[in-house]
């Protein structure tokens, strides 16, 4: 949604009316994901994309024919139509975009807003259903059993961040989901946290860096956090909002009483995924500290230790690019590695 919201905007200024494209499904390799946009406006001009550019113009012609006054659309894209090779997928896979007129409704407020929420659009009539993370409802789908069935489908998947097509009481909704941009905490303002900031800058991370020593913890050693915060970790976690189900964290200092610290809070947290620097070696020693501070095995289990991926990293910059890489996996349920040596697709939804 955010991909093009600003031009949807921009068209509502000049009273400009749009049509909106959303890809609701995706079957063997696809460029884009379930929820990917593209919106046309009634002036012509378009903004985002569905595919690679090898649909874009049917699905153009589709929105033209919306904005005419046609009812939305349930669009199929594949390698079998006998329009392959005019809007088909060369990569070979399959592609539903749902194309309807734009209503500025409760989802577009809520991605201004930069928070997280989701909408629930029956794919036979249009009618929606939107869920922020509240559980405030805004519409209805029709019926009282699918609105709560799609609710609990949409709370899930709003912290998930996925959007899916899903089958409700006998009814195909697409569920779409917007969230913020997710969090890093990166706790040790040391060299390569910088590189760590940056890098997650750069690929739509918010980092955040927490250190106590104030002599490091500064906004100009870290200039592309969103926040530098110079105390320990309890009161560093709540000036920052807290850890939820959509925050990632990296501990990195070397400092037992620093790391220990962090890691009692972050392993009891809903954090999505908790890492920290150190050899083999000192994890061992780690593990015996934290359990005698009170953790379990099963919160163990949950420390990614030693972090990263195995690049042979060297430079900071290496370093940093093998920890984010890491994250980026946990977040998408990957496991990393080198894609020749993987089975499956490489578009693959899931892993």
């Amino acid at each position: 949604m955010r991909d093009v919201l600003a031009d949807l905007d921009a068209w509502a200024g000049r009273g400009e009316a749009a049509a909106l494209a959303t890809v609701v499904a995706v079957k063997r390799s696809a460029p884009r994901p379930p929820g990917a946009k593209m919106a046309v406006s009634s002036a012509g001009a378009v903004s985002g994309a569905v595919s690679g550019g090898c649909v874009e113009g049917s699905v153009v012609l589709a929105a033209e024919e919306v904005l005419a006054g046609g009812p939305p659309r349930l669009l199929h894209f594949g390698i079998a139509d006998e329009d392959a090779w005019d809007v088909g997928l060369p990569c070979g896979g399959e592609i539903d975009v749902w194309v309807a007129r734009h209503e500025d409704d409760a989802l577009g407020a809520i991605a201004r807003r930069d928070e997280r929420g989701a909408q629930v659009t029956r794919l036979d009539d249009g009618a929606h259903l939107v869920l922020d993370a509240a559980g405030t409802r805004a519409g209805t789908l029709g019926d009282a059993a699918l609105d709560d069935a799609a609710a609990e489908a949409a709370r899930e998947l709003m912290w998930a961040e996925r959007s899916e097509r899903l089958e409700l009481e006998g009814v195909s909704v697409f569920v779409d989901v917007v969230a913020p941009a997710p969090r890093l905490v990166v706790f040790g303002a040391v060299d390569f946290a910088a590189q760590l900031c940056t890098l997650a800058r750069i690929t739509g991370w918010r980092p955040f860096v927490v250190d106590p020593r104030t002599r490091f913890a500064t906004a100009e050693r870290f200039p592309d956090a969103e926040q530098v915060v110079a105390a320990w970790p309890a009161e560093a976690f709540a000036r920052i909002g807290g850890i939820d189900r959509a925050t990632y964290v990296a501990v990195l200092t070397h400092d037992p009483k620093l790391d220990d610290a962090a890691l009692l809070l972050a392993l009891r947290s809903d954090a999505a995924y908790v890492g920290a620097m150190g050899s083999r070696r000192a994890q061992e020693r780690r593990r015996e500290r934290l359990l005698a501070l009170g953790l379990t095995d099963a919160d163990l289990e949950r420390l990614a230790a030693p972090i990263g991926l195995d690049l042979g990293a060297l430079t900071a910059e290496e370093t940093a690019l093998s920890i984010l890489s890491e994250v980026v996996a946990v977040r998408h349920g990957h496991q990393g590695g080198r894609l020749i040596h993987a089975a499956g697709r490489i578009h693959e939804v899931g892993a």
